[in-house]
């Protein structure tokens, strides 16, 4: 049986959560938590992530939600994408019959840790 935690040269381990989903535990130095810390930087991302966790919606739904513009939800709805923490899952029709995008959020949780490959490992199996 393969482990679930990673081999010595990675620095990203998945292990299951209590609802099925993937918990992402991730080296503060890998490039995949670089790019997640700084999508969640943002105010109107968190704000974007927040709501969709309460529903899934559109880009126009989402920037209505958080006071933001069109413009400014698609940006961060693409970063979020790009870190794996948004997804598409649906297409709607406006009155006008255009087609909108519909996102939610991915069922992964993640942590990321501070130190070595070891720690991460150590949190990996500690996550199980």
């Amino acid at each position: 049986m393969s482990s679930l935690l990673p081999a010595e040269a990675e620095t990203e381990s998945r292990v299951a959560d209590e609802t099925g989903g993937d918990v992402r535990v991730l080296s503060l130095d890998d490039p995949d938590a670089a790019q997640l810390i700084a999508c969640l930087s943002a105010d109107n991302a968190r704000s974007i992530l927040s709501a969709l966790h309460d529903d899934p919606a559109t880009a126009s739904e989402l920037a209505d939600a958080v006071d933001t513009s069109l413009q400014n939800a698609r940006h961060h709805l693409d970063n979020l994408q790009d870190a794996d923490l948004v997804r598409i899952v649906n297409t709607r029709y406006s009155v006008k019959g255009r087609e909108m995008t519909v996102y939610a959020p991915t069922r992964d949780s993640f942590v990321v840790c501070v130190g070595d490959d070891d720690d991460v490992r150590t949190v990996g199996r500690s996550l199980e």
